[in-house]
């Protein structure tokens, strides 16, 4: 039996307000798997480091994806995100580097 791979969708950006970009990053996980991947670059969901369960750490991945803030796709077995820098950069000039300073001041991470 082949199993098919999960496919995901991604908002186009012109399509998210900020209000809900600013929404999807209120949470301090949230805010915690978007420097990973800043600093990172493409990780999956298992290597970034929370203290959270299985669910909840997927459920955090989703709504930052729903929100535009990651592409996710699959390569094999493993489902490989990364923070659509670019285009969240041209919709939302700077918000990326507020996430990442915001990171320097404080080393508490969720």
């Amino acid at each position: 039996m082949v199993r098919k791979m999960k496919e995901y969708s991604h908002p186009a950006l012109n399509q998210v307000s900020l209000p809900a970009m600013m929404q999807a990053l209120s949470d301090p996980c949230r805010i915690a798997i978007v420097r990973a991947l800043l600093e990172e670059g493409e990780l999956a969901c298992n290597e970034v480091s929370l203290k959270v369960s299985k669910a909840t750490r997927s459920h955090h991945f989703t709504i930052l994806r729903e929100a535009g803030l990651l592409r996710t796709r699959t390569e094999g077995t493993k489902c490989l995100s990364s923070i659509r820098k670019d285009e969240v950069e041209a919709q939302f000039p700077g918000l990326l580097d507020l996430v990442a300073l915001s990171g320097k001041k404080s080393s508490r991470i969720t």
